[in-house]
């Protein structure tokens, strides 16, 4: 699994640069077998601004853990928005997993979630 990085100026060779492209036009919905995927958005404080060096190894830690994880069909890296976007097959804990693993390698990740409306 590759992570997209974009976009950055910063010459990363683990993972695939390509142009800001909306994410709603690049971030898959469906598998190769039409399944529909579940999602999860991860917010890195002041990782644009970081030296190359570390944002490098934020960058291949994330792909490391995504690497490990089957479930996992898309990630996306955005620098300007210090965001990381990940697609996955839907399993019971799969989130989670992937959230407490990411938060190992990249403690200041925090997981972008919403407060279920209760009536």
């Amino acid at each position: 699994m590759k992570i997209r990085l974009r976009p950055s100026s910063i010459p990363l060779t683990a993972v695939v640069r390509e142009p800001g492209q909306p994410l709603w036009q690049i971030a898959p919905t469906r598998d190769a077998a039409g399944q529909r995927l579940t999602d999860f958005m991860m917010l890195i404080p002041r990782l644009r601004d970081r030296p190359a060096g570390e944002i490098e190894r934020a960058s291949r830690d994330i792909q490391a853990v995504l690497a490990l994880h089957h479930d996992v069909v898309f990630a996306d890296l955005n620098l300007k928005l210090n965001v990381l976007w990940v697609s996955l097959r839907p399993r019971q804990g799969a989130i989670a997993e992937l959230v407490a693993a990411i938060r190992l390698r990249v403690p200041e990740a925090v997981l972008i979630a919403h407060q279920p409306f209760v009536l």
